[in-house]
């Protein structure tokens, strides 16, 4: 019970972030200033990175259909060999995102007064630990 609460947790974080970057690339201006970040709390006139946005939107989400898929309410058939590397690489890499490049993202980041170091030490960063924690929880527990 507690493994399909959790997992489905996990399904609709993704989904309500893969959400955020399909929203950004179709042209989204809300919370744009504060997740893209900047050296001295500059305007950023720069367009997003379609590109990237795009990957990240839909790693996202299919992110959030593993997870759907290990609730067990969907009988989508995944290889072994990806649901025994990924249920651990994906937390991974938010733990690897909290803990931050040093400089402008993470908890040990040096620029903090910034909107986007802000919003980061607020929001960004305990989400990815706790996207993180859940999803080595979820492994833990099966």
């Amino acid at each position: 019970m507690i493994l399909t609460i959790l997992s489905i947790s996990l399904f609709l974080i993704f989904t309500i972030l893969g959400s955020f970057h399909f929203y950004w690339l179709f042209g989204g201006l809300w919370g744009l200033k504060k997740v893209i970040p900047t050296k001295n709390n500059e305007t950023n006139n720069m367009s997003i990175p379609k590109f990237a946005t795009l990957i990240v939107g839909i790693m996202l989400a299919l992110f959030g259909l593993l997870y759907l898929t290990k609730s067990e309410l969907t009988a989508f058939e995944i290889p072994n060999w990806i649901t025994n590397y990924a249920f651990w690489f994906i937390p991974l890499i938010f733990i690897v995102r909290a803990i931050g490049e040093f400089k402008y993202v993470g908890f040990f980041k040096k620029i903090k007064n910034t909107e986007f170091a802000k919003a980061d030490s607020k929001i960004f960063s305990p989400l990815c630990i706790s996207i993180g924690i859940i999803g080595i929880l979820i492994q833990l527990l099966q």
